[in-house]
């Protein structure tokens, strides 16, 4: 059976009996953003929503699925995605020129369930040391092309133990859902976004050593197919403002400089 692993959501805002998106300025904004910036950013149409009116439709992905949703040419608004797939949408000309903002980066993280002992991860070696010791890893599916997984892959086939990671493996459908396995008992440890890590039960041990690090910066832009961009250049404006800065630090993200 083929797995869709597409998730939207849709956010509407009331306020007392009033439902704003009937008012003459409510807008249907459509995004298409990566799921590692899934909780901060949907907090922010949340409350958007609610000072505005609008009604944000949110379909939220890996790389490899936003490449797909929006080279089917499906109508957009707004999208977010890291850097390198924005550069690649901006050749393909599918993002308005001249609408690009970089609104944060983040790194990678080491997750255990809480309550578990935190392995050492100072250094290389002792990532090394830490994934030979677990008897499951959950990690994204490959296919999906997420940045996650192909960082976890060419560190362990750099450090020899490539194949030992791949049978240990337990494929996810995103970051988040990887951190969720950990949680739930079903894997020992994962190496996600930080900001992927949303359930309760999972444990961020912290960052990946410097040395193999990578950091995302993730960005917002208009897509060329958007019927509204007014609209979304003014939630990307609030995304940005320097009034959220708390929001992205406390999901695990360094707000890009103004």
């Amino acid at each position: 059976m083929k797995t869709n692993y597409k998730i939207a959501f849709v956010f509407a805002a009331f306020i007392g009996g009033a439902v704003l998106a009937t008012s003459a300025s409510a807008a249907d904004i459509k995004v298409i953003s990566a799921g590692a910036v899934r909780g901060v950013v949907g907090g922010m149409i949340d409350d958007y929503a609610l000072k505005t009116g609008h009604k944000f439709q949110v379909t939220v992905g890996p790389t490899g699925l936003l490449r797909d949703t929006i080279a089917s040419g499906s109508p957009a608004d707004l999208v977010i995605a890291s850097a390198p797939l924005m550069a690649e949408l901006e050749q393909t000309g599918k993002i308005t020129p001249g609408s690009r903002v970089d609104i944060g980066r983040v790194g990678l993280g080491v997750v255990v369930r809480a309550g578990t002992p935190a392995p050492d991860i100072a250094t290389p070696e002792a990532v090394k040391q830490a994934l030979i010791r677990a008897k499951t890893i959950a990690y994204t599916d490959p296919k999906l092309g997420s940045t996650s997984v192909g960082q976890l892959m060419k560190f362990a086939e750099a450090m020899g133990i490539k194949d030992q990671v791949v049978a240990k493996g337990l494929v996810a459908t995103g970051g988040n859902d990887a951190a969720a396995k950990v949680a739930e008992g079903q894997a020992d440890i994962a190496v996600v976004l930080i900001s992927d890590i949303h359930h309760k039960d999972a444990m961020l041990v912290g960052p990946l050593p410097e040395s193999i690090q990578l950091w995302t910066v993730y960005a917002a832009a208009i897509p060329a197919s958007s019927t509204d961009p007014a609209t979304a250049r003014a939630f990307v404006v609030a995304l940005s403002s320097p009034d959220m800065r708390k929001r992205w630090t406390d999901s695990g993200f360094e707000q890009a400089a103004p």
